[in-house]
Protein backbone atom coordinates (compact mmCIF):
# COMPACT_ATOMS: atom_id res chain seq x y z
CA UNK A 1 0.00 0.00 0.00
CA UNK A 2 1.35 3.37 -0.95
CA UNK A 3 1.06 6.27 1.46
CA UNK A 4 -0.25 8.40 -1.38
CA UNK A 5 -3.19 6.03 -1.78
CA UNK A 6 -4.04 6.59 1.88
CA UNK A 7 -3.98 10.35 1.40
CA UNK A 8 -0.68 10.88 3.26
CA UNK A 9 2.64 12.20 2.04
CA UNK A 10 6.05 11.59 3.58
CA UNK A 11 8.05 14.80 3.86
CA UNK A 12 10.98 13.79 6.07
CA UNK A 13 13.05 10.69 6.78
CA UNK A 14 15.12 10.72 9.95
CA UNK A 15 18.16 8.45 9.76
CA UNK A 16 21.55 8.07 11.36
CA UNK A 17 24.92 8.65 9.72
CA UNK A 18 25.74 4.97 9.26
CA UNK A 19 27.72 4.00 6.17
CA UNK A 20 25.15 1.39 5.20
CA UNK A 21 23.03 4.14 3.63
CA UNK A 22 24.51 4.97 0.22
CA UNK A 23 24.36 8.42 -1.33
CA UNK A 24 22.11 6.96 -4.03
CA UNK A 25 19.40 6.48 -1.40
CA UNK A 26 19.42 10.21 -0.64
CA UNK A 27 19.15 11.00 -4.34
CA UNK A 28 16.18 8.68 -4.79
CA UNK A 29 14.43 10.21 -1.78
CA UNK A 30 15.16 13.73 -3.08
CA UNK A 31 13.48 12.85 -6.39
CA UNK A 32 10.42 11.75 -4.39
CA UNK A 33 10.52 15.13 -2.57
CA UNK A 34 11.45 13.52 0.75
CA UNK A 35 14.01 15.43 2.79
CA UNK A 36 16.58 13.33 4.65
CA UNK A 37 17.35 14.58 8.16
CA UNK A 38 20.49 13.18 9.76
CA UNK A 39 20.77 12.56 13.48
CA UNK A 40 23.54 14.11 15.52
CA UNK A 41 27.11 12.86 15.42
CA UNK A 42 27.99 10.10 17.91
CA UNK A 43 24.70 9.81 19.74
CA UNK A 44 24.79 6.22 21.04
CA UNK A 45 21.82 6.63 23.36
CA UNK A 46 19.42 8.10 20.81
CA UNK A 47 17.69 4.74 20.21
CA UNK A 48 16.80 4.29 23.87
CA UNK A 49 15.64 7.90 24.14
CA UNK A 50 13.40 7.58 21.10
CA UNK A 51 11.97 4.24 22.27
CA UNK A 52 10.99 5.85 25.56
CA UNK A 53 9.43 8.82 23.74
CA UNK A 54 7.39 6.55 21.44
CA UNK A 55 6.23 4.50 24.42
CA UNK A 56 5.13 7.67 26.23
CA UNK A 57 3.19 8.81 23.16
CA UNK A 58 1.48 5.43 22.86
CA UNK A 59 0.43 5.47 26.51
CA UNK A 60 -0.77 9.07 26.46
CA UNK A 61 -2.48 9.07 23.07
CA UNK A 62 -3.75 5.53 22.54
CA UNK A 63 -4.60 4.22 26.00
CA UNK A 64 -7.19 6.88 26.75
Amino acid sequence: MDLEDAGNRVRFLIRDRDGKFPALMDEILAEARIKTVLTGIRMPRINSIMERWVQSCRHELLDR
